[in-house]
């Protein structure tokens, strides 16, 4: 198929910063035939995101590219904006990670389709219109009449990534390009939007270019699997012979990183003597405000959290995980039940006495670049909570910065670097320095691994299991990725529209689950196997045509 009708072909190409930079992509050859789905995996940094932007025209002013792209065709490198305006949307399109940024939060969904339709050639306001109705019908968004009339902040998370595939479908491309198009979306959700890929390439034909860290979704979808390492290609075959034959000794690392969740669930701590953090019959009511009805968020939820254990918190979104997570933080209030840490209920005290208490809580964001000022240094970083909380300062402060960045694996000399100059698994260390300086009794970890390829994921975990031991905190720990919370947790609780369905320890939970939702979700887990994989899917598929939509009624 590749060989005699390709759609990409990629020969020889380096992309450097300035004339005289190491370069990020080094002599890389790649094709994609029509109809077929190729995975490009590998570390931050191998270059990936890089020749995606590269095959769009879309490189940074200071990036220079060499070589040959070949889109249908057309040479991309060197060519004029003229030229690569009229091939981006009708020969290749991008589908965004994070549909929230790549859509505009204050035009309709419709419009938004439609615009794209009239960019890419002379279309009547009507004939716009319908197409775009027949655009989100395609792509599967229930009741599309109605629906392309709503803002991006009325759809579900899975909805906005369909609403982003259409706007990649307007221009009819033959290549479409998806940069990790599920790392932001629940297991249900992502399986969703998985077969919705591989329908467009059964039924249109198009051809597939995946960037995606998720082995478990390249097992699901791929043909064949490009790896990337510092810039080069250093191993290409069929997902089948990758997986089970690797040559290079990169990939067999990168896939024996990739975490399982028929592994062994993660070390079960000491049962605790008594509770860190104490939830009773905890509901939360978002009041109608703005035209939106009153929304129930949290129903008669309950549990305990000891020191030194983790409870993994998982769900689709709009579960009542996040809102779950706040409340123990004592950033929302409950509208009825309790939220107790150290013995003192967070809903009686005033805010002076919240404050005092929040010394011994912390919080880890999904997104480390998003959380660290970009224009403060990473001492300044860790060290801000001791400073708001006067519980340190000059030599004691700076001595307290540095021990916390060898805790977590970082030189202490980090201290003086910005932000933009670390990793992404490096901001996440920051990230956890940050959330330890004050020696907290209770961490909430949100989301912590989604962003992170395999190979830093499971460094972080790693890392999270000593610093565990090291602090003794308890922790609720927020994940869709439910191999991750197997490996960390030794509870799991499963929460489902505001109610928690299932609690359990994390090996009779997923080894035994009682409940068809619970199932559903382990079901949808996409396993880094692709024979084990693909038969898992047939199975689904025909046992329910449907699963997965008549599991995820909001998606």
């Amino acid at each position: 198929m590749t060989q005699t009708d390709p759609i990409l072909v990629i020969e020889d190409l380096s992309i450097r910063f300035g004339a005289t930079g190491d370069p990020v992509v080094d002599r890389l050859n790649l094709t994609v035939g029509r109809g077929e789905i190729l995975a490009l995996v590998g570390e931050s940094g191998s270059g990936k995101s890089m020749t995606a932007k590269a095959v769009l025209g879309l490189l940074p002013d200071n990036a220079e590219a060499s070589g040959s792209i070949q889109l249908g065709g057309a040479q991309v490198v060197g060519a004029g904006e003229d030229t690569l305006v009229r091939l981006r949307g009708t020969r290749a399109a991008m589908v965004f990670q994070e549909p929230q940024t790549a859509l505009n939060p204050v035009q309709k969904v419709g419009w938004q389709i439609a615009q794209a339709l009239r960019a890419h050639g002379k279309v009547g306001r009507a004939e716009a219109r319908a197409r775009a109705i027949e655009l989100l019908r395609l792509v599967e968004i229930p009741d599309p009449e109605r629906r392309m009339d709503w803002y991006p902040h009325q759809l579900s998370g899975g909805q906005k990534q369909r609403v982003v595939i259409a706007l990649a479908l307007s221009g009819d491309p033959d290549l479409l390009i998806a940069d990790e198009p599920t790392t932001a979306l629940d297991v249900t959700v992502q399986a969703e939007i998985l077969d919705l890929l591989r329908g467009l390439r059964t039924e249109r034909g198009a051809a597939i270019l995946l960037i995606t860290h998720n082995m478990g979704v390249v097992a699901d979808i791929a043909d064949r699997v490009a790896v990337m390492r510092r810039g080069e290609l250093i191993e290409e075959s069929g997902v089948h012979e990758l997986f089970s034959a690797p040559r290079e000794k990169y990939t067999t690392q990168l896939l024996a990183a990739v975490p399982r969740l028929g592994d062994t669930a993660g070390p079960v701590g000491p049962v605790p003597a008594e509770p860190v953090l104490v939830v009773r019959d905890l509901d939360v009511v978002y009041p109608a405000r703005l035209g939106n009805k009153e929304f129930h968020a949290l129903r008669g939820v309950g549990f305990e959290v000891g020191a030194g254990e983790v409870l993994g918190l998982v769900g689709e979104s709009g579960s009542g995980k996040t809102t779950l997570g706040r409340a123990a933080l004592g950033v929302v209030r409950a509208t009825t039940g309790a939220v107790v840490f150290d013995g003192t209920d967070l809903g009686t005290v005033s805010r002076r006495d919240l404050r005092g208490l929040r010394k011994g809580m912390a919080l880890v964001h999904q997104d480390p670049a998003a959380s660290l000022d970009p224009r403060r240094s990473i001492g300044d970083s860790v060290a801000e909570p001791l400073v708001v909380h006067r519980a340190a300062s000059g030599a004691l402060l700076r001595a307290r910065v540095g021990d916390l960045l060898e805790a977590v694996r970082l030189p202490r000399s980090f201290a003086d670097r910005r932000p933009a100059e670390l990793s992404g698994g490096q901001r996440q260390r920051v990230a956890l320095a940050r959330a330890l300086v004050l020696a907290p009794r209770l961490l909430v970890a949100d989301e912590p691994t989604s962003a992170l390829d395999v190979s830093v994921q499971s460094e972080i975990l790693d890392l999270f299991a000593d610093l565990r031991e090291e602090f003794r905190f308890a922790c609720l720990f927020i994940s869709h990725d439910l191999a991750v919370v197997n490996r960390v947790a030794d509870r799991v609780a499963v929460l489902r529209g505001g109610e928690l369905v299932e609690i359990g320890s994390t090996a009779s939970v997923f080894g035994d689950p009682q409940q068809d939702y619970t199932r559903g979700l382990l079901g949808a887990v996409p396993v880094p196997d692709p024979v084990e994989q693909r038969r898992r899917r047939a199975d689904r598929t025909a046992s329910d045509p449907r699963p997965v939509r008549a599991l995820s009624a909001a998606s």
